[in-house]
């Protein structure tokens, strides 16, 4: 029974973590984006690393990697406006580098929050244009 016992509690206490590659977020297409963007109704969060970034991002992109370390920093790049269009992106569609950013802005309390899984290179190839940084 001791047994038994300590297992159920082993499942409960597992059921309570979620990690951010754990939690998914619904996709959003490059027309989708796109139009986002024109509009300036979006704020994306580049996960692909600074220096990725510096090399070209999509344009509005925030530099995840840059205020990852501090919530407070992230917290200033975003809007007040917990509904606005959060879109994460990161590579391609096989990278899963987008959902620590995409957590982070949930965990803030943001409740529209979506996925480019087109990436960085799928946006160059669909002939986005791209922004560079310093």
């Amino acid at each position: 029974m001791k047994f038994f016992a300590a297992m159920l509690m082993a499942v409960v206490a597992g059921l309570g973590t979620v990690r951010a590659e754990d939690t998914t977020f619904p996709n959003i297409t490059h027309d989708e984006l796109t139009k986002a963007i024109k509009a300036k109704k979006v704020v994306l969060l580049d996960a692909n690393g600074s220096e990725s970034y510096k090399s070209g991002h999509i344009p509005l992109s925030v530099d995840f990697e840059k205020v990852e370390k501090d919530t407070k920093d992230l917290a200033k790049k975003l809007p007040e406006d917990k509904s606005t269009l959060i879109v994460a992106y990161c590579a391609n569609e096989r990278c899963s580098a987008y959902r620590t950013a995409a957590k982070a802005a949930k965990d803030l309390g943001y409740t529209n929050i979506k996925h480019y899984a087109k990436g960085i290179n799928g946006w160059k190839a669909a002939g986005g244009k791209i922004e560079k940084a310093e």
